[in-house]
C-alpha cells in the first residue's frame, strides 16, 4: 500500500496506536484544509443523537448532526456535495465542498426533506496548528488516504473505520476486528 501525501481532500483514518484517544477512537476525518497554518478536518463516522431540529427548531428536519471533533463543539459546521444549490461554498476536493449560505441550507431543509447523502452537520472540528499534523504522521497516530469515495457522505459510518483498515492489508486487518474496548478482548 502505497502512502498518500497530506492534502486537503484526504481521509484520516486513526491508526490502532490511539485507541485509548476518546476523541479519535476508531475515527475517519475528512481533511478540509491543510496549509502551512494548519490543518482543518471532521470526523465522518461519529454521529451524535442529535438532529438539526434540536438545534434550529424552526427546522422540522430529523438530519442527524455528526461529532466533527474536539474544537468549538458548540458551532455547527457542514459539508455538501451540492454547490449549484448552495452559494459561497468552497471547494475541498472530488466534488466535496465546505460551508457556504447558511440561510439557503436552512431554506432547503424545510422545503427539500431529500437531502440524504448530500449535506452533513457536524458540531465541533478537528484542528492541527502548523506541522502538529505531518508530527503526529510521524508518531503513528494517523493513517492517511487518498479519498476514492464518489460520494463520502453515503458511507455508512458504523462500518467505516473498520472497513478502511480491512483495505489496507496486513497488520490493520487484524486491528480491525478488535473489540472497542480493548478490556474486553
Amino acid at each position: 500500500m502505497t502512502k498518500a501525501s497530506l492534502k486537503k481532500g484526504n481521509i484520516l483514518i486513526a491508526e490502532p496506536a490511539i485507541l485509548n484517544d476518546s476523541s479519535f477512537n476508531r475515527s475517519v476525518i475528512l481533511l478540509t484544509e491543510h496549509n502551512n497554518q494548519g490543518s482543518v478536518g471532521f470526523i465522518l463516522n461519529k454521529p451524535s443523537k442529535l438532529t438539526i431540529k434540536d438545534l434550529i427548531p424552526e427546522i422540522k428536519s430529523n438530519h442527524l448532526i455528526y461529532n466533527g471533533g474536539p474544537v468549538s463543539t458548540d458551532n455547527l459546521y457542514f459539508i455538501h456535495n451540492i454547490p449549484d444549490l448552495i452559494p459561497n461554498s468552497i471547494s475541498i476536493d472530488q466534488g466535496i465542498y465546505w460551508a457556504g449560505n447558511f440561510e439557503t441550507v436552512k431554506d432547503l431543509l424545510k422545503t427539500d426533506k431529500n437531502l440524504k447523502n448530500k449535506i452533513r452537520f457536524f458540531l465541533g472540528y478537528t484542528g492541527w496548528s502548523s506541522n502538529q499534523l505531518k508530527d503526529e504522521m510521524k508518531s503513528t497516530s494517523w493513517l492517511i488516504k487518498n479519498n476514492s469515495y464518489s460520494n463520502i457522505l453515503s458511507v455508512a459510518a458504523k462500518s467505516f473505520w473498520r472497513n478502511e483498515l480491512i483495505k489496507s492489508g496486513g497488520e490493520y486487518q487484524i486491528w480491525a476486528n478488535s473489540p472497542e474496548d480493548p478490556n474486553m478482548n
